[in-house]
């Protein structure tokens, strides 16, 4: 007898992992929240359970924490459930120019970013694949694909570091019953520029550059069920735009446009 399956889903107190969250549990996934902030996953839960009638795990983690991706997989395992969908979307940024923050900060991001979202992949491909079925979004970003700006000097360099681990493990488990996606939204209304402190920023950006927490969460999981879907999944036409064009203009332009609107959207300070 198998055990029953679950999706497991990192920063979901608030925003697109709370709304996957939502989502999945509407289509009656058994659910497995982690985030730092207790309260708010429990309030989620409970609203869960009533609304959907699932069993929701909640696991309190940093995943600055080297330690944290292995304690919420076998706090999974002992509630006695098998994950077979994973949700990478715990996030930050660290603003201003590379320098102005500690290599600590740096390193926790860091770890927070790439190596959480690599070591709970790990943890958990075996058992879907034991199981012939799984499914992993890795929330990427259109500032993985377009060229890097100054400010939040790593925000990029991870997001690309998702979408090229995603179109590798597609490709390794193409006749398997996994499928793995990037999902790349853009600017999405959510707490997360308030958390990085540039809100005040990118709330100058015009209204059509916006998506809403759950248009951007209703594409990657009617995407995630479609076989002929690209790994690397940017919704909204603004961004498939913006991705567009930065990989058609010569690289010179693309950099240099960059360039110029950094300071629209990212933190510039010095040390």
């Amino acid at each position: 007898m198998t055990n029953p399956r679950i999706a497991l889903i990192t920063g979901a107190s608030a925003g697109i992992g709370a709304e996957f969250a939502r989502q999945l549990a509407a289509q009656g996934h058994h659910i497995a929240l982690t985030a730092r902030r207790r309260e708010r996953l429990d309030e989620l839960a409970d609203q869960l359970k009533r609304q959907h009638g699932v069993e929701c795990l909640v696991i309190p983690a940093d995943l600055a924490d080297p330690e944290a991706p292995k304690r919420i997989v076998e706090a999974i395992h002992q509630a006695g459930f098998d994950i077979d969908v994973l949700v990478n979307n715990a996030g930050f940024a660290v603003g201003g120019f590379y320098t102005a923050a500690t290599w600590d900060e740096q390193a926790r991001f860091l770890q927070v970013m790439v190596t959480a979202v690599a070591e709970l992949t790990h943890l958990v491909l075996p058992t879907m694949l034991a199981n012939n079925a799984g499914q992993i979004v890795n929330v990427a970003s259109v500032a993985g694909i377009v060229a890097g700006s100054s400010g939040h000097t790593l925000y990029a360099a991870s997001k690309a570091f998702l979408i090229k681990f995603s179109e590798s493990l597609a490709m390794e488990n193409h006749h398997t019953g996994v499928t793995v996606q990037a999902l790349c939204p853009g600017f999405t209304l959510s707490e997360f520029h308030d958390v990085i402190g540039n809100r005040h920023l990118v709330s100058q950006m015009p209204d059509y550059m916006w998506m809403e927490a759950h248009e951007v969460v209703s594409i990657s999981l009617s995407e995630l069920n479609n076989p002929k879907a690209p790994v690397m999944l940017v919704p909204g036409r603004v961004n498939r735009f913006l991705a567009f064009l930065s990989r058609k203009l010569p690289y010179r332009w693309a950099y240099a446009l960059v360039r110029k609107r950094s300071g629209d959207f990212r933190l510039q300070e010095r040390p």
